[in-house]
C-alpha cells in the first residue's frame, strides 16, 4: 500500500503495514529528557522496578533548561541526572553543551528513526525525516527500558509549498502563518508533512524551525522527507552514515493538503498569549518592546544569528531594548564566534548567553518585570511563560528580532534590510 511518510516510518519499525489509525508497536531508536522533564523520568523509571536501559549509547539526559542552574533545588535535579547517566551508562549533555534539539539535529537523529522525548518540541527531529515526538515522563522512562513503545498512527496534512521567499520573510514567517490559519489545535495528532518545490530547496536549519513549531498546531509530527539537502547536513557534521533517502510514496493518501505559496507571505508576528494570534508585523508597528531574544531550539542556529548580524552590523541596538543572544549549541556558538557574528551582536549591545534555552521557559536569564513586551524567536507565547504572567510575549523571526532591537519598537525587518 502507498504509505506517508508516517506510515512508512512506523511500518519499518513495528514490522507493521502501519495505516492511518492503527495501533502499533515500535521500536525507539533515540530516548531523551531534559532537565526540568527528566528527573520525574528518572524517578518513574525506578518506581516501576527498571534497572537497566535497553540502549543506553542512545539514551541521553540533556541539562540545558536551568543550565547554569540558578538555584540549589535544579542543582540537585542536575546531580539526580548525572547520577543516573552513571549508574546506566547513558549519555549526559552537561551545562554549556546546548539545547537538546539542537543537539540531537547535530549529533543523533537519523532518517527514518523513531525518537521520543520528555519535551513537546522533540518534533524538531522531524526536518531530518526521523518520526519524532514528545511524551510524559512515565511513557519516555517505559520507552528507554523497553527500547520499544506504542502509537496510534496519525493521520496527515500535507503542506505543499511553492514559491520563492521575498526579501525579509524567511521559515518562521510561514511557520507562523501556517499555524495563525488552521489554529492551536487544528492539526491536533496528526502529522504535518511538509512538500512541495519550496520545501525540496529548503536547507536543513529552515525545515528545523518549521518542524519544531510542528507541535504549535498540535500536531503529533512534523516531517520532511530525507534528501540530498539532508545528506549534506549529516555530511558536514561526521554523519554521511547515518544518511538514507526517505519520502513519501507518490500517491500517498493525505486527509488534507494545505497549499502555501511562499511569495506571497510577508513578516508575521504572533501576539499574545496564543501562537495561533497570528498578524503581519506591520499591524503592529510603533509597539515598543523594552526586550528582544534572538535564541532557543526554533532560532538559535547558526543562519539565525547571521541574519540578525548582518542586519546590526555597525549599528547599535536601540538604548530602551535589552537585546540577549543565546545560540542553540556550543558548536553554533564557536562557529557563530569564528564568523564574527558574536563579535557583531556584542558590539551593537547584545547580552551573550551560553548555549541552552534560557529565558525561553522563565527560570532565568532574561525574567521580564510587570507589563514588560519581550518580541522573542521562541516557540511560545504562553501568559507567564518566560517567568511573569503580568508580561507579554510577540513571537518572530530572528530578522523581525533584529529589526525591533534596533529601533525599539516591533519593525518589519525589510524596512532595515
Amino acid at each position: 500500500m502507498s504509505k506517508t511518510l508516517a506510515e512508512k516510518i512506523l511500518s519499518r519499525k513495528s514490522g507493521t503495514e502501519a495505516k492511518a489509525g492503527d495501533i502499533v508497536i515500535a521500536g525507539v531508536d533515540l530516548a531523551f529528557v531534559q532537565d526540568t522533564t527528566g528527573p520525574l523520568t528518572v524517578r518513574q523509571f525506578r518506581e516501576a522496578g527498571f534497572k537497566t536501559l535497553a540502549n543506553p549509547q542512545r539514551t541521553v539526559l540533556f541539562l540545558d533548561h536551568a543550565a547554569p542552574s540558578p538555584n540549589s533545588a535544579l542543582s540537585n535535579d542536575h546531580l539526580l541526572l548525572r547520577e543516573f547517566a552513571e549508574e546506566t551508562g547513558s549519555i549526559i549533555s552537561d551545562v554549556g553543551g546546548g539545547v537538546c534539539h539542537q543537539i540531537v539535529a547535530e549529533s543523533y537523529a537519523r532518517p527514518g528513526d523513531v525518537i521520543v522525548g520528555s519535551d513537546s518540541h522533540t518534533v524538531t527531529a522531524g526536518a531530518l525525516g526521523a518520526f519524532a515526538t514528545g511524551m510524559g515522563s512515565s511513557d519516555v522512562a517505559v520507552a528507554m527500558a523497553l527500547g520499544k513503545t506504542w502509537f496510534r498512527v496519525p493521520e496527515t496534512f500535507k503542506i505543499e509549498i511553492s514559491g520563492a521567499f521575498p526579501e525579509g520573510v524567511y521559515a518562521k514567517d510561514l511557520i507562523l502563518y501556517l499555524i495563525g490559519q488552521i489554529g492551536a489545535d487544528g492539526a491536533t495528532y496528526k502529522s504535518l508533512e511538509f512538500g512541495g518545490d519550496t520545501a525540496a530547496e529548503m536547507p536543513v536549519a529552515d525545515r528545523l524551525t518549521i518542524a519544531n513549531m510542528a507541535v504549535e498546531a498540535g500536531a503529533k509530527v512534523g516531517l520532511f522527507a530525507s534528501d540530498e539537502l539532508t545528506r549534506e547536513y549529516l555530511t558536514a557534521r561526521g554523519r554521511g552514515k547515518d544518511y538514507q533517502p526517505l519520502t513519501a510514496d507518490a500517491d500517498a493518501i493525505y486527509e488534507k493538503v494545505i497549499p502555501i505559496n511562499a511569495s506571497s507571505l510577508e513578516p508575521m508576528v504572533a501576539q499574545p498569549h496564543t501562537v495561533d494570534n497570528v498578524v503581519p508585523v506591520r499591524e503592529l508597528k510603533g509597539k515598543k518592546v523594552p526586550q528582544v531574544m534572538i535564541g532557543t531550539c526554533t532560532n538559535g542556529r547558526l543562519e539565525d544569528l547571521a541574519i540578525a548580524a548582518g542586519i546590526l552590523k555597525n549599528k547599535k541596538a536601540h538604548p530602551k531594548t535589552r537585546l540577549i543572544v543565546g545560540p542553540a549549541s556550543r558548536r553554533v556558538m564557536l562557529e557563530a564566534m569564528a564568523a564574527g557574528y558574536l563579535q557583531v551582536l556584542v558590539e551593537a549591545g547584545a547580552v551573550i548567553l551560553p548555549p541552552g534555552c534560557g529565558p525561553c521557559l522563565g527560570l532565568h536569564q532574561g525574567v521580564l518585570g510587570d507589563g514588560e513586551a519581550c518580541l522573542s524567536t521562541a516557540n511560545r507565547n504562553f501568559e507567564g511563560r518566560m517567568g511573569n504572567p503580568k508580561a507579554f510575549i510577540f513571537l518572530a523571526s530572528a530578522a523581525t528580532a533584529a529589526a525591533t532591537a534596533l529601533t525599539g519598537e516591533i519593525t518589519d525587518p525589510r524596512e532595515v534590510l
